[in-house]
């Protein structure tokens, strides 16, 4: 990483941090069946992860869930898509602040809802995803486990290396139809084992 890339990192990680500070959300442990929102940040740079999202959204519809998404792409532009601003909102770099930031209004509101269940499926830890993620106000949050993300995430999941995105959507539905409301305390899918 160069010196200015260093720096970046450095600005964008302590201004996060002095952000998390100030959140005020209510924490509650919900599982699948009882959600009735759901917000999903993801990498849209990856055309296959994509139609995986697309997929799984499809899916928490066909249950029932009101879901809206939010996805990245790591480029100067956001290429020319069809899709329902009911249901995806998309940044690119040139929506971030110097230290990476996601500055969009899109973003702002994505944070400010009170999801049920948030789903981070940022697979790469894409800084802006995980702005996107810590400082979300959704009751329940769940993402990829790593030493990172403990302040992050109410659940954490194991991912395997060289698994994808197909394995942890997969692992998050599993756990999420599992997981009992009565818990008080972060847990990592190894707990629930």
């Amino acid at each position: 990483m160069s010196l200015i890339q260093n720096i970046k990192s450095s600005a964008g990680n302590y201004f996060l941090s002095e952000e998390v500070k100030s959140l005020n959300r209510s924490k509650m442990f919900v599982n699948m069946q009882d959600a009735k929102t759901v917000g999903i940040v993801f990498n849209a740079t990856d055309s296959d992860d994509f139609e995986l999202v697309k997929k799984y959204i499809t899916y928490l519809r066909e249950m029932k869930k009101r879901v809206k998404a939010i996805g990245f792409y790591d480029q100067k532009n956001i290429p020319a898509l069809a899709y329902s601003k009911l249901e995806y909102d998309f940044f690119c770099r040139k929506d971030l602040t110097w230290y990476n930031a996601p500055k969009s209004i899109y973003v702002k509101n994505f944070m400010d809802d009170q999801y049920d269940i948030l789903l981070d499926l940022n697979m790469d830890d894409v800084f802006p995803l995980r702005y996107i993620s810590s400082l979300s106000k959704a009751s329940f949050k769940v993402g990829k486990k790593s030493d990172r993300n403990n302040s992050i995430f109410d659940l954490m999941i194991e991912t395997t290396e060289g698994k994808g995105l197909k394995y942890f959507l997969r692992n998050i539905d599993t756990y999420l139809f599992i997981i009992n409301k009565k818990h008080d305390k972060q847990v990592t899918v190894n707990d629930l084992d």
